[in-house]
């Protein structure tokens, strides 16, 4: 995929349409980790929240709970 830099106001960027962006899964909004390589190689990585620990707790056991009669069947 070739992408052209544009002017975009006082700067320049890429835009990037929606199959690319659903690609990535990324969207408008989303903080980036921009990388710079030797070679002028650019990396952008999607900042991806970590999972609150106690939410997760909370959905473990839900889903334990929901599920148990399966869970004891496969056991």
């Amino acid at each position: 995929m070739t992408k052209t830099i544009t002017k975009i106001g006082n700067s320049q960027g890429l835009m990037f349409d929606a199959a690319l962006m659903d690609l990535a899964r990324i969207k408008v909004g989303d903080q980036m980790t921009i990388t710079i390589h030797e070679g002028g190689s650019i990396v952008l990585t999607p900042l991806r929240p970590a999972i609150d620990p106690e939410k997760a707790t909370a959905t473990t056991k839900r889903l334990i709970k929901k599920n148990a009669e399966l869970f004891r069947r496969l056991s």
